[in-house]
């Protein structure tokens, strides 16, 4: 199985020279950590930072240099700060090629549950709402099961939804999955898993087609 670090490497390969990238909450913060050689692209940050880089050194941590959710990040040089009206802006106004988002669940037709579970005190969506409305492109980092062992990777998501119809791949720690055709695409299998165990893991229509590569990083 693949470890959130490796989730995050294996999602930088997604990206393409010149994009302005969103980075959601959890795991696709880790992605700013892993931009291929010879790959040129902003991350922004939907709290109004563009620019922004990987993770400071310990030591070197400046507290009023934060992503969304609330770590200490770098700026690159040429980067920018602006308030979350200019962010959202950039976010409804689609100048965004990619949004990387966590997720609790998400079903075959690409709906996304990310925000809430019934029960728990939560402080409210953020801007995840505004992400999955206003993008075109939406890769999820996530866990291919609960704690239990429960499949994450469903027929219909049993939260509250934050997107309907948005999510396009899905890269966990098993999988790399395309979704489309109201089914999940087996792309990728993360080394030494097999095609059989991502099955039992996926309870929604996962489609198998020919040999299955182990992701290569």
């Amino acid at each position: 199985m693949l470890t959130k670090q490796q989730i995050a490497q294996r999602i930088a390969q997604e990206l393409q020279d010149k994009w302005y990238v969103n980075l959601g909450i959890g795991i696709p913060t880790l992605v700013a950590n892993y931009i291929p050689e010879g790959i040129d692209v902003e991350f922004q940050s939907e709290n109004g930072l563009l620019g922004m880089g990987p993770f400071p050194i310990e030591g070197t941590e400046d507290a009023d240099m934060i992503n969304a959710g609330k770590q200490t990040v770098t700026i690159l040089e040429g980067g920018s700060l602006f308030d979350s009206a200019m962010s959202f802006a950039m976010i409804r106004g689609q100048h965004v090629q990619l949004t990387v988002l966590g997720a609790m669940e998400v079903a075959q037709n690409g709906d996304i549950a990310n925000w809430k579970i019934p029960g728990r005190m939560v402080k409210g969506m953020g801007g995840a709402m505004d992400l999955v409305a206003s993008a075109d492109n939406i890769i999820v980092a996530m866990m291919h099961t609960n704690k239990r062992g429960e499949s994450k990777i469903l027929k219909e998501c049993s939260l509250p939804l934050t997107g309907v119809g948005c999510v396009k791949k899905i890269v966990t720690n098993l999988a790399v999955l395309d979704v489309r055709d109201n089914s999940f695409y087996l792309l990728e299998r993360a080394p030494g898993v097999s095609v059989e165990e991502i099955q039992q893991a996926t309870e929604g229509s996962l489609i198998v087609e020919g040999e299955i590569p182990e992701m290569q990083f």
